[in-house]
């Protein structure tokens, strides 16, 4: 498969891959990568499976977290560096963690911002009692819905229903985004990640081994702070959990000003 990618920096600069999630694409990383770029980081953002035209398989199942993950180690060995540093956000940062977990040798150092560990965001979920539960009801609903049919509703009237998922993103984003996800079978291929998801693959992730940084805001509707705390149980390396007050989902992009220091940070730190 051939994945679309932004790459900058030097060619001999230390390699970071940077894993968008839903329903985003590599833009989301903008700020970042002018970031890591001005410090000589070689960058590169993918538009991960599903969301690049030339990977996007129509079958559920080549959607499978082992999938993705080997996406990111297919994307490593290209580029032709054995061990990288590892940035993920939402979903990429659920791949971001499966890969740092199952495949430590390969990952120099970790940083998620909004989402957990796997395993402690499904022992939040399975409590149906706890707030995690309820924060993931768009979960069930995109695993039980009709495939293809409830893409058509989210892309219908201009796309309003998915346009609201963005809130706080600036217009011209959005709206590449959209385009994106209007291409025929994108928004599907999107939504399989969640079809083709695994809890017991999750909750089997082994704990982060790597310097980690974890960035999480207050004001996060999708993931609560159950599973955000809980994180630090599965990581075993260096640590640094920052909670962004009043930052809700959005990191990378809402929150560029705050996030980007602790990024490259984290990475000087373990040059």
């Amino acid at each position: 498969m051939t994945f679309q990618a932004r790459v900058v920096g030097p060619d001999e600069g230390r390699v970071v891959v940077l894993l968008h999630g839903f329903p985003q694409t590599s833009r989301c990383w903008t700020s970042q990568l002018e970031a890591l770029a001005e410090r000589g980081y070689r960058a590169v953002a993918f538009d991960q499976r599903g969301y690049s035209p030339g990977a996007r398989p129509a079958d559920v199942d080549a959607y499978k977290p082992a999938r993705l993950v080997g996406d990111v180690l297919g994307v490593a060995d290209a580029l032709g560096v054995d061990r990288f540093d590892l940035v993920g956000h939402d979903f990429g940062g659920m791949v971001a963690w499966m890969v740092a977990g199952h495949h430590a040798s390969r990952v120099r150092t970790l940083t998620v911002a909004s989402t957990p560990h796997p395993a402690a965001f499904r022992a939040a979920y399975e409590n149906t009692d706890a707030e995690q539960n309820k924060r993931s009801e768009y979960m069930r609903t995109f695993r039980a819905g009709d495939r293809g049919t409830m893409e058509q509703s989210l892309l219908a009237d201009d796309a309003a229903a998915l346009r609201s998922i963005y809130a706080g993103i600036d217009s011209a984003v959005v709206d590449d985004y959209v385009s994106v996800l209007s291409e025929p079978g994108a928004l599907v291929a999107a939504i399989d990640w969640y079809r083709a998801m695994s809890g017991k693959a999750s909750a089997a992730t082994p704990a982060a081994s790597m310097a980690t940084l974890y960035a999480w805001g207050d004001q996060d509707a999708a993931l609560g702070r159950t599973a955000a705390e809980a994180t630090a149980g599965l990581v075993t390396g260096p640590y640094q959990f920052v909670v962004l007050d009043g930052v809700g989902h959005w990191i990378p992009e809402l929150a560029a000003d705050r996030f980007n220091p602790l990024l490259v940070e984290h990475l000087a730190r373990y040059d």
